[in-house]
């Protein structure tokens, strides 16, 4: 399944940067910044390879504000956690979550050889959650299923969730958290500001199950 994983994560890095400012439906919102990102990526990858704490920061002022990180952050705590963390814990746990995301992810986007991405027609957006499906093709050639999950949140849409060839990344996140939990005593701001560690963790793994270097 780690080895699944990795591969999906290179299709996630692919395709999560693809949305800028939340305006107009969910699905243009993805189909509009996609050139955008990946022409970016494409004009910049060898400076970001060479420092890619700037990459880290390019994915924070494009991804950072359509992603709902206050509602995933709750989610990935579960009401068991996040109702007897502080506005102070959670705050810093949003910031945790998000730099973790960008650097976990950062490398595998790096590897993105502009191979191809299709986003499927429009599905419903009357409510105030819809989904945005996706298909990137792979360095090896295979086509990855990509799903986003997105809410509207005052009134803009926002990143909830995103299911990588049928693995579910805000469940494999909760997991995650859960097990910290048990590991640190229920210890939350041990496993709050460990969090980063957590997650370089998490990618150490999945490298090796694929066969290279941790980076």
């Amino acid at each position: 399944m780690i080895s699944t994983l990795r591969r999906g994560l290179l299709v996630l890095l692919a395709a999560l940067p693809l949305m800028a400012n939340a305006a107009g439906s969910a699905h243009d919102l993805v189909q509009d910044t996609t050139s955008k990102m990946l022409a970016d990526l494409k004009a910049n990858k060898e400076q970001y390879k060479q420092d890619p704490s700037r990459f880290y920061e390019a994915l924070n002022t494009i991804v950072g504000p359509v992603v709902d990180a206050e509602g995933i952050s709750k989610s990935i705590m579960t009401v068991k956690y996040s109702r007897k963390a502080t506005p102070a814990q959670m705050q810093t746990f949003q910031e945790n979550f998000k730099k973790g995301l960008f650097q976990f992810y950062g490398n595998a986007l790096l590897e993105y050889n502009n191979q191809g991405i299709t986003v499927a027609p429009a599905g419903d957006e009357s409510g105030d959650r819809t989904s945005v499906n996706m298909s990137v093709k792979g360095n090896n050639g295979a086509v990855y299923p990509v799903q986003y999950t997105l809410e509207k949140v005052n009134g803009e849409w926002k990143l909830r969730n995103v299911i990588i060839n049928g693995i579910n990344i805000g469940k494999l996140f909760r997991d995650q958290f859960a097990d910290a939990m048990q590991r640190n005593g229920n210890d939350l701001d041990k496993t709050i500001n460990g969090w980063a560690g957590e997650v370089a963790k998490a990618k150490e793994e999945t490298d090796k199950a694929a066969g290279k270097p941790a980076q």
